[in-house]
């Protein structure tokens, strides 16, 4: 056997350090023309043989490959080999450019580094030759060959990436900032007395993240969860208001969970990494027994220990199949990767609820070296599959995405029987009927063929136990059956699949929002809420979040109020992916901004110091009117949510007053109706000019559609086709100077002081001005502080009377 052959020449380490300098050139080997029959060959090009080579000492690989096998193996310490980690990749690009350039037309991946003793040149020679011969010598060098300089490229970069991988510390703070980051920040205490945590078995290392994140007392969902998580290893079913911190009450026993699993099998693993050669012994005889099967599922042997035999295989001419240039690295983690399952997978709903939730977990497992991958639709799912090639522990999802690639039996995530933790965040929603498909399929997997006895389930949302009062018509039939907090969570926990007795933590209020959250309302008519909503926006500048029910509406207000020089940031369902994300983070970047979106912001999602959320349209349900303003008034901030109720929202408006059992009716919002009149004229005027452009932009692009389709069908196109009408030259250059002139008129308009201070009489000054102190008028008052003043007037008239 070829392979045995060349296994002959196995060198020790030093052996190993030594380099090679080409003198001749490489000749092609004739082929035998009957081996192309053979379907296993037919990709092949030509072979090529190197006679004239010197060895040269390269101590300086072998000492790059001893720092780069350290920071794999202890990534905790890294502070050394920081610097040096991501160094490596360039200089190894570097000598692989040198060689090529020198080798002309080599192109084998392998000249780099070689392993033949000095006095073995001329046996080594015998066996290039006799390679046409070999069935196995013949395997398709060109492919290397062709090949060769992106598979290059696309090493280097694996390097790298490994490299980060293994410094936990370093990936953390070179993240890019987004809108988690303000959050995860926020406290100046970078090394916080951790003491309270202690009581509660947060393991060492998280004890240190929570430190440096400033975190120094955990919050009550955080207390009551932990130890029956981490000690008594119980599954949990919580529910608190928004912003309470349930995320780091699911993320660290998770951490305690995938760190206890790496201490059962470091000493595994850490006899893998030592016996290499014992593992290479194994290798040769299964391979002999296995020949055949090795070709069919190359991917696999690949896995199973390929890449050593990669790297300690000698001979100038390398002819394994799909060699990869990197492999000398990869032997030593292959040990860990084989043997490295997916442990904790976590469940979201939205996509930026699924970022966000990555990058709190990065930021406590910082100092442990675990490793995360966010699944989710909208990127690219190949850059997906390939992070997942890393094995990473923890896996964060959305349902469509996951399932996807469960369905595609990606081997990362076709073992879920070794599943140790799985959450499922704001749960409700995912186990609505009618929604997420995929995960009741994942679901019905997980607790039936990869079903695991040991594994800890997470169920977490602010409105677990909220209860909707069931209509009377539905009470009345037959098998009807009165929903209460328990039953409610009796039906989910068959949904999730919780068998034993769960711990059940309940600190949602009876109201189920905040207590710091303030909640008023506005009655007008549908087309009189752009009124109030500029009005809003222009007297109480802040973070202020605008929820729609629909993506027309959004893209409709999106276009308005740009037109008013409002400067909003779209957030919906049909955009890109990476623009919801870029508006986020531009969201959470500037102090005066407004988000316009539908519910897909409406959960989880962490945006700091967001002031106030306006419900443009009530929601349809009590769960999202509560997760809706959930997203203001966090951790214990004041904010305010503000309900613009037209005549088709008071159907919604009063199921949901029922349902939060409110004591007390929403005050209304307080608004200045001198500036009302003023403002109707800049939005009428302004939804004219939105008209106008909405029309024209729809008709050309209808148009042109249109057109284009005739042109390639050779047909002609009547212009009753067309929409709008073929318009003439000069009835197009009228509404053109239409649309300037309103558009001038727009921008006096908005030039003009709104709020103004009104002054009856004039004073003869030096300085032909008087000077005055700004008025309370001038700097608009805080939102908050106009209603608390409106309550406190309401509360002495009462008592007055």
């Amino acid at each position: 056997m070829k392979t045995k052959k060349g296994r002959r020449f196995k060198s020790s380490f030093k052996l190993r350090q030594k380099g090679i300098e080409v003198i001749g050139k490489w000749k092609t080997v004739p082929i035998d023309p009957n081996l192309f029959a053979d379907e296993e060959f037919q990709d092949i090009v030509c072979l090529e043989e190197l006679t004239e080579y010197k060895l040269v000492s390269s101590s300086k690989v072998g000492k790059v490959k001893e720092k780069k096998r350290k920071a794999e193996s202890v990534p905790e310490e890294g502070n050394e080999e920081e610097e040096e980690g991501p160094v490596v990749p360039p200089k190894k690009k570097k000598k692989t450019k040198d060689l090529r350039s020198k080798t002309d037309k080599s192109g084998d991946p392998n000249a780099a580094e070689i392993d033949v003793p000095d006095g073995k040149k001329e046996k080594c020679n015998k066996i290039i030759k006799a390679a046409n011969c070999e069935d196995r010598g013949l395997v398709s060098e060109s492919t290397s060959s062709i090949k060769g300089a992106p598979k290059k490229k696309k090493v280097a970069k694996n390097k790298a990436s490994q490299a980060q991988e293994a410094l936990p510390s370093v990936t953390t703070s070179k993240k890019v900032k987004n809108w988690t980051t303000e959050v995860l920040s926020a406290s100046t205490d970078h090394k916080a007395d951790v003491s309270a945590w202690k009581d509660l078995f947060v393991p060492e290392p998280v004890l240190r993240a929570l430190s440096h994140l400033g975190f120094s007392a955990p919050t009550p969902i955080q207390a009551l969860a932990l130890p029956s998580a981490i000690r008594d290893n119980m599954d949990v079913l919580g529910a608190a208001e928004t912003g309470s911190g349930k995320t780091l009450a699911f993320a660290i026993p998770m951490i305690h969970s995938v760190l206890q699993w790496q201490k059962s099998n470091s000493s595994t693993t850490r006899n893998d990494s030592v016996s290499e050669e014992s593992q290479q012994h194994h290798d040769e005889t299964r391979w002999e027994n296995e020949d055949e099967a090795e070709k069919r599922t190359h991917q696999q042997a690949e896995d199973s220990g390929d890449e050593d035999d990669a790297s300690s295989t000698t001979g100038c001419v390398k002819v394994l199949e799909n060699f990869e240039f990197d492999s000398g690295e990869e032997t030593h983690t292959l040990g860990s990767h084989k043997k490295r399952p997916l442990l904790g997978l976590v469940l979201t709903p939205t996509r930026e609820l699924a970022v966000q939730v990555k990058h709190h977990i990065d930021a406590v497992a910082r100092f442990t070296g675990i490793k995360t991958a966010i699944l989710v639709g909208g990127m690219a799912a190949q850059k997906q599959e390939r992070v997942l090639n890393r094995k990473p522990e923890i896996v964060i999802a959305t349902p469509g995405r996951l399932w996807e690639l469960v369905k595609e039996r990606h081997p990362h995530l076709s073992n879920l029987r070794q599943l140790r933790c799985l959450v499922i965040d704001e749960a409700d929603r995912m186990v609505e009927k009618g929604h997420f498909l995929e995960l009741s399929q994942l679901l019905e997997i997980l607790n039936d063929s990869q079903y695991n006895p040991q594994r800890q389930t997470f169920v977490f949302s602010a409105t677990l136990t909220l209860v909707h009062q069931t209509p009377t018509r539905v009470l009345q039939k037959k098998n009807a059956k009165k929903m209460d907090k328990k039953t409610k969570l009796e039906l989910l926990m068959e949904k999730v699949g919780i068998k034993g007795k769960p711990k059940v933590i309940d600190l949602s209020r009876k109201e189920a929002t905040v207590e710091t959250l303030t909640e008023t309302r506005i009655h007008c008519n549908t087309n009189e809420k752009d009124y109030y909503l500029y009005y809003f926006l222009l007297q109480y500048p802040g973070r202020t979040m605008v929820f729609a029910n629909s993506i027309d509406c959004v893209k409709r207000l999106s276009s308005l109020l740009t037109i008013l020089s409002c400067d909003p940031l779209p957030l919906h369902a049909n955009m890109h992916q990476k623009q919801r994300l870029k508006n986020l983070e531009r969201f959470a970047e500037r102090e005066s901004c407004v988000l316009l979106t539908t519910d897909v912001a409406a959960r989880g999602l962490d945006i700091p110091n967001v002031q106030h959320v306006i419900h443009y349209q009530v929601p349809r349900t009590s769960e999202l009117y509560v997760h809706r303003s959930g997203r203001t008034a966090r951790a214990a901030s004041e904010g305010l949510s503000l309900l613009l109720i037209g005549p088709d929202d008071l159907i919604n408006f009063r199921k949901i007053y029922k349902t939060l059992q409110k004591s007390e009716e929403l005050p209304f919002f307080p608004v200045e109706t001198k500036c009302m009149t003023s403002i109707k004229e800049r939005v009428n005027l302004a939804r004219q000019i939105e008209k106008a452009e909405f029309f024209n932009s729809r008709a050309k692009q209808h148009n042109s559609w249109l057109q284009q389709a005739a042109e390639a069908l050779e047909i002609d196109l009547d212009d009753d086709m067309l929409m709008g009408k073929k318009a003439s030259e000069q009835e197009e250059s009228q509404k053109q100077k239409m649309l300037k002139v309103m558009k001038k008129q727009l921008k006096h308009m908005l030039s003009q002081p709104l709020f103004k201070v009104l002054m009856k009489t004039k004073y003869p000054t030096q300085s032909g001005k008087l000077l005055l102190p700004q008025t309370s008028v001038g700097i608009s008052e805080s939102a908050l502080g106009t209603v608390s003043k409106q309550q406190a007037k309401k509360k002495k008239s009462i008592k007055l009377n």
